[in-house]
């Protein structure tokens, strides 16, 4: 057995072997070890091997999902070794034998299909980075849905890339590793990332296994194809194929995604504006958390893709929005739409798992549900009072087409509840087979007739407690307690098969023939049952590229209606987009803010304009911490990208020419894993903004330079308004506190000056959240301090410090505070020295004493209200008074 362990792993490195004995999938040697310490079971030890223990852990099979999930989280990769054949037939060979074993499959990040691994609501993707020509580029396809797309990338384009795509895994060719593109993502994705021989790669025999895979000649008819971009597509394709063991997954025809076509938004954008994850790391608090209205897990997916690649073709995202303005507008239509979506199974993953050989009698019965459904979404659209669907709907239900037919087959023929496995029989509905339903009734008849035979058994020996049962060892035996065991040994119809604390069991001859029968008609019974599964497994396979079309069809009216519904609840409106540099925004909200208040109450958030047109096109916004800069800052980015998803939008009203890049800079943390500071990360982020940004672009920069000295910080904020205003030419929110800065609006034509009002009011500072023309005259950096609860010793003392460095009271006649002056002053060496010496020790009062004593000397709760009466009279008799 170890021999066969052994050289099952040495053909496949990198992975934890999942080695299949019995009910168990055990682990050996250093795999026990790893998975040991990663899920934190049990590790044991089983014989030796050159001299050492084995060690060893294992997982129960009908479990393996859960542990599988979490050791795919951790970053491993798993082969599921198999028993590939009856041990009865291992048996028939000479001499000692072994049951064969093999690899069915390689379990990795981004090759997952089961449900339990699977998040319903995001595609899992797997990437691979190709490369010919001295070009690169990114394909990615999601083996569970289906999904197969390329795009060529510019190498400075990579990371942003991938921060949309977001793969579960990354291949990446042997000789690719040192790529000048790749080593720029400084190990971003480097947890992500599997090399592969560079023969994986190789751009003709990818061109030859593509046309074979999808049955073309040439491939011109799914677009014109890069060398780089076939190379990335091979790879995918053989990576899969390596994984699944030669079952290749049902993979769309591939689609090229043209350059340009989405918004390009990086990483570090990406997670300041939170657009996906939220502050934890997780989806709560993240604007595709807020937008998903959606009702099944295709539809959020496809919200997902929309979020993660805004349009930047303005009839694209017009036809978007002209669905989703339907559906806003017929109410009723919306809300019947939705609830007979929400009964549409996952059809795109149900198709994918029966594809890999996977799926079971309820993923067939999913593909049943889901198809028979399309016929009354679309009647709901043809309903007489109801005006025309525009293109996109209309174009997402002629994705149907005509699949009533297997609908009807696959909804007659199922049972309503059918098992997860095939091999576990009885999810073929009685009526639909006759010749199961004769198999059926054989055994069922059997059944009948050893419930007769326990009775006359029961009769014949006069042992009323005679059972008939069945176990997996066994098969049917007689059972009676060992105190009736002598009766039925001496009888000779009885032959004894076991003895047990209990009980003992027999059997009999007849009783031997009809379990028998009963066994061969169910094994017949189940034989049909895998027989009708695989032919409709075939039947839908044969139209699978019909039933992704209507699944796709399903998922885009989804999105649709859910945006319909999130733009009804929040008081949206449909954006004006056009090719120009327009930006302008009336009553713009931030959605995810305003969404704390509660169902975007009228009143509740703070709404402001914002004008990016010319004379206008670089906004230096000052004013005080906790004024609400940041939220500005991030609505108005967070508006251009819901408008170029196709949303309506949180404002009155908006019009924006078409964002090519959005670049952001709010907030930034230290990177102490790859050593940068705080200052250094956001040094790193500006400098990508000002060697990327257009004029087609949209720049957020927060308090840029203020991680350095003032001097320093200062001089860099300046310079980089400078690079926008002249170079970059970009439209540009820049907020800070250098009150310096906003010398520049009276220099620089298109640079305009705001400010977000404030209030005092008796020593308090009230923050409005407006955002107004002008400059703020202070930042009330100390106001915030104190509503944030240092002490009020600390207040009090920069309260002194700042009068005095504005005032000049600290200058030394240099233009410059004076610190050492200030340093002089401390206030704590000033109050020792001001505190009065203590006086000598006078001598002690006699009549002082004898009062003290004699106070300490009452208990009040002891006293009567006639004692404490005459004890208050001693005291003023103690006192001379």
């Amino acid at each position: 057995m170890m021999q066969q362990y052994l050289g099952i792993k040495a053909a496949h490195p990198g992975c934890l072997l999942f080695y299949r004995m019995g009910d168990f999938y055990e682990l050996f040697f250093e795999d026990a070890e790893a998975a040991s310490a990663a899920l934190d079971i049990t590790l044991t030890k089983r014989g030796k091997h050159l001299g050492q223990d084995i060690a060893m852990c294992g997982v129960p099979v009908h479990a393996a999902d859960a542990y599988l999930s979490r050791l795919i989280r951790k970053g491993f990769k798993v082969a599921i070794c198999e028993q590939a054949e009856d041990p009865a037939e291992a048996k028939k060979r000479a001499g000692k034998t072994l049951v064969r074993r093999e690899v069915i499959r390689i379990v990795t990040p981004g090759t997952l299909t089961e449900e339990t691994l699977l998040d319903a609501r995001s595609n899992n993707l797997l990437a691979a980075l190709g490369g010919a020509e001295g070009r690169l580029a990114l394909a990615f396809a999601d083996v569970s849905t289906g999904l197969f797309e390329v795009v060529a990338v510019a190498p400075g384009q990579l990371g942003a890339e991938l921060a949309r795509i977001a793969p579960g895994e990354l291949l990446v060719s042997d000789r690719r590793l040192d790529e000048p593109a790749l080593l720029a993502l400084d190990g971003a994705f480097d947890d992500r990332l599997t090399p592969l021989p560079a023969a994986r790669f190789d751009s003709g025999a990818a061109e030859r296994r593509l046309r074979e895979v999808f049955g073309v000649g040439t491939l011109d008819g799914f677009g014109a194809f890069s060398r780089a971009e076939l190379s990335a597509l091979g790879a995918v394709l053989a990576y899969v194929e390596l994984t699944q063991k030669g079952r290749l997954a049902r993979l769309r025809p591939p689609r090229r995604l043209a350059g340009g076509a989405s918004m390009a938004i990086d990483a570090a954008t990406r997670r300041s504006l939170e657009l996906i994850q939220g502050p934890d790391g997780g989806r709560s608090g993240s604007l595709l958390a807020l937008m998903d209205e959606t009702v099944t897990g295709a539809g959020a997916r496809l919200l997902k893709q929309y979020l993660s690649a805004p349009l930047t073709e303005v009839a694209a995202i017009e036809r978007r929005l002209d669905m989703v303005g339907h559906l806003l507008n017929q109410g009723e239509l919306r809300r019947q739409l939705r609830a007979l979506l929400r009964r549409v199974p996952d059809l795109e993953r149900a198709l994918a798992r029966l594809a890999l050989g996977r799926g079971g009698p309820r993923d067939l019965a999913a593909i049943g549900q889901g198809l028979a459904l399309l016929p009354d979404v679309a009647r709901l659209f043809g309903q007489a009072d109801l005006s025309p669907p525009p293109e996109g709907l209309a174009a997402a239900l002629a994705r149907f087409g005509d699949q009533g037919e297997l609908a009807r087959r696959l909804t007659e023929a199922l049972v309503a509840e059918p098992p997860a496995l095939a091999r576990d029989g009885g999810f073929v509905a009685a009526g639909w087979s006759a010749a199961l339903d004769e198999e059926r009734a054989l055994r069922d008849e059997g059944r009948r007739l050893v419930a007769a035979l326990e009775g006359r058994l029961r009769a014949d020996t006069g042992i009323s407690i005679l059972k008939v049962r069945h176990n997996n060892v066994l098969g049917y035996h007689i059972e009676v307690t060992p105190l009736h065991a002598d009766k039925l040994a001496t009888d000779s119809r009885f032959i004894h098969r076991q003895t047990l604390g209990s009980a003992v069991r027999f059997s009999t001859v007849e009783l031997s023939e009809l379990a028998d029968r009963i066994a061969r008609a169910g094994d017949k019974a189940i034989a049909l049952e895998v027989q009708i599964f695989d032919g409709f497994v075939a039947e839908v396979l044969g139209a699978a590229e019909a039933i992704a079309d209507a699944a796709l069809g399903l998922a885009e009216i989804d999105c649709a209606a859910g945006l319909a519904e999130l733009a009804e609840r929040r008081r949206y409106t449909r954006p004006v987009l056009e090719d120009g540099t327009a930006f302008r925004i009336e009553g713009g909200r931030h959605p995810v803010v305003e969404a704390g208040f509660g169902a975007g109450r009228e009143g509740d958030f703070v709404a402001n304009d914002c004008d990016l047109g010319p004379g206008n096109r670089l906004w230096l916004l000052t004013g005080p911490n906790m004024a609400g800069k940041s939220t500005f800052l991030r609505q108005n980015a967070l508006i251009a990208v819901m408008a170029q998803c196709g949303s309506f939008v949180p404002a009155a009203q908006a019009e924006i020419g078409i964002v090519d890049r959005l670049f952001s800079r709010v907030g930034a943390a230290d990177d102490l894993a790859r050593g940068r500071s705080t200052f250094m990360v956001e040094m790193v982020e500006a400098a990508a903004i000002l060697n990327q940004a257009t004029p087609r672009s949209l720049v957020i920069l927060d308090e840029l330079g203020r991680g350095t000295a003032t001097y320093d910080g200062l001089s860099i904020a300046w310079a980089a308004i400078e690079h926008l205003h002249e170079v970059n030419r970009a439209r540009a929110l820049f907020a800070t506190h250098y009150h310096e800065l906003t010398a520049l609006a009276e220099k620089l034509p298109e640079v305009a000056a705001h400010t977000v009002k404030v209030r005092e009011w008796k020593g308090e500072v009230v923050f409005l959240h407006e955002v107004v023309r002008g400059t703020a005259d202070r930042s009330y950096g100390i106001q915030v301090a104190k509503l944030a609860g240092l002490p009020p010793a600390v207040i009090a003392r920069a309260e002194d410090v700042l009068h005095r460095l504005e005032s000049g009271g600290a200058g030394n006649g240099s233009g410059r505070p004076d610190m050492a002056a200030l340093a002089d002053d401390l206030p704590l060496f000033a109050a020792l020295a001001a505190r009065p010496k203590p006086a000598a020790q006078a001598p002690a009062d006699p009549a002082a004493a004898a009062l003290m004593d004699a106070v300490k000397a009452v208990v009040p709760d002891d006293l009567t209200p006639r004692e404490a009466l005459d004890a208050l009279y001693r005291l003023k008799a103690l006192l001379g008074a």
